[in-house]
């Protein structure tokens, strides 16, 4: 069974570091601890005494002044690393956490499961090709030397990055290491620690590079890793769970928080807050419960994005219009069908195109599926055809040598709706508004991954609210707007009402508009 040896990096909160030390040991595990240079030293000496009769811990021999984005980091990590390998010749898999960490797993299931996956798990992607850096420096972090700490001295740091800038003072990357970047919270098995340890002492050349590499605790260990070990054996992931914010600071996780961390496919947490004494209780009692049964359903990311963002749709940017010059047609008619229930809206273009020639497309800005025509490309991805929407529209047009079509957006798309709306050809829209049960909002959160299979019933009922909300608010959207040429079908509105706005909205006679309307099952689901 596999047998863990934690590289615990800290730097406050005693109290707290002696519980984590405790709980991680009590299960059998290890724990190597690095305390901050810049932490109190009555702190450090007060972990120190309180876990002196834990043979299953020890520290870092060297303490290390840490500071964001410096080498100290990587060498405070080598330090306890480095401890723990020679304190603990049984260790199979050393695992980095932070003193703000929590297991979210049982002792027993976090074994299991490193048994069943052998292999290293660190994030490790291309530094250059992969989009894991967003914003800032990407290859200014390597090719230039970064002496000064960018968050105490940022005027020496973009000095001296400035300096060699005009200087042409770039240095040459190792040019047998292909540079890696990726989380820093990592959990690697004992030969690849042991290989890694060997590679820095003999590659000094290589060290020396990295410590006045910015961030490196993000290229450091995963550049290594993937120069010395097979890539069949690399987990690409990390076995923390953290979210960042827009902003791009970890997301901090509180009390309420216990059902979503636990359903997570991730072995710990990181940020649990301080005050958060509950969820760590809570959690504590987990790591060492033998018998908790635990169920994966891993929407938390895309769960916190979706949350986070409502209320800021369309406050941060203005629209961007990639073509302001292209056109539909003067003489064109585009007619836009949008509900929310995609397949709603499919059945009535089903009956739209029995009943007439008028060329019908389903959601082809909203999902890769549906198939076109090929048209030079731009058609591939749904980035393509949101990017060229009027040049996509009028290749269409022109395809099907027509001068009316039909196409479904889903409600969200308002930014599409509005630029087709400022073309010179004439636009129509048709809001098909459904009623929304209980068991259709829990099926569309888990069909777009705000949920899954078995997401707990109590954050489904949670999210309930927020997603109806999201609904109701997309279809006021639309309405504020108020385009001309909208009309509105609803759900529980009579044939009559429905059938009228079919009539304004589609060149077709009235008889015709009347069937539509009276479709038996188009609404149901």
């Amino acid at each position: 069974m596999a047998k863990i040896a934690f590289i615990l990096l800290c730097h406050k909160d005693p109290g707290a570091v002696v519980a984590q030390a405790r709980r991680l040991t009590a299960t059998g595990d290890h724990v190597a601890i690095h305390f901050d240079r810049n932490g109190a030293d009555e702190a450090y000496d007060e972990i120190v005494a309180a876990l002196d009769d834990n043979d299953n811990v020890v520290f870092a021999p060297k303490r290390v002044r840490c500071g964001w984005g410096e080498w100290s980091l990587v060498e405070a990590t080598l330090g306890a690393l480095r401890a723990a390998v020679s304190a603990f010749p049984k260790a199979s898999h050393f695992y980095l956490i932070s003193g703000d960490c929590m297991p979210i797993k049982s002792a027993r299931w976090m074994h299991d499961y490193l048994d069943e996956h052998d292999g290293d798990f660190i994030e490790s992607f291309d530094f250059f090709t992969s989009d894991w850096i967003k914003t800032g420096f990407r290859e200014e972090r390597l090719v230039y030397r970064h002496l000064f700490n960018e968050r105490r001295h940022k005027r020496l740091f973009y000095g001296a990055f400035e300096m060699q800038r005009r200087l042409g003072l770039k240095r040459q990357i190792p040019d047998d290491l292909q540079m890696m970047i990726g989380s820093q919270w990592w959990c690697l098995r004992r030969p690849t620690v042991e290989n890694v340890l060997r590679f820095i002492d003999r590659r000094r050349d290589v060290v020396r590079f990295f410590r006045t590499t910015w961030i490196p605790d993000e290229s450091f260990f995963q550049t290594l890793v993937r120069h010395l070990v097979p890539e069949q054996e690399i987990l690409n992931r990390t076995p923390t769970f953290l979210v960042f914010s827009d902003y791009g600071m970890p997301v901090t996780f509180y009390n309420d928080h216990y059902d979503l961390l636990l359903s997570q496919d991730y072995l710990f947490a990181r940020k649990i807050s301080a005050e958060a004494l509950q969820l760590k209780e809570r959690l504590g009692q987990l790591f060492a419960d033998d018998e908790a049964e635990i169920t994966l359903s891993g929407e938390g990311r895309r769960l916190y994005s979706f949350l986070t963002g409502q209320g800021r749709i369309g406050q941060r940017f203005a629209p961007r219009f990639w073509e302001r010059d292209a056109t539909i047609g003067r003489e064109r008619v585009l007619m836009i069908v949008t509900c929310k229930k995609w397949h709603v809206a499919r059945r009535l273009l089903d009956k739209v195109s029995f009943h007439s020639n008028i060329p019908a497309l389903e959601y082809i800005f909203d999902e890769e599926g549906p198939n076109l025509p090929d048209l030079g490309g731009i058609e591939d991805s749904l980035g393509k055809r949101a990017r060229h929407r009027r040049a996509l529209m009028r290749m269409l047009f022109d395809y099907y040598e027509t001068d009316q079509m039909i196409v479904c957006l889903d409600p969200a798309n308002l930014d599409l709706v509005k630029d087709f709306y400022q073309d010179r050809s004439t636009t129509k829209l048709l809001e098909i508004e459904c009623t929304m049960s209980d068991a259709y909002l829990i099926g569309h959160a888990r069909r777009v991954g705000l949920a899954g299979e078995t997401t707990p019933e109590e954050t489904l009922e949670r999210l309930l609210p927020t997603i109806r909300n999201d609904v109701i608010l997309e279809s006021d959207r639309l309405r504020d707007e108020r385009f001309p040429e909208y009309y509105k079908m609803r759900e529980r509105a009579d044939t009559e009402e429905n059938a009228a706005a079919l009539a304004g909205f589609l060149p077709l006679k009235p008889e015709i508009t009347r069937e539509i309307a009276e479709t038996p099952y188009l609404f149901a689901d």
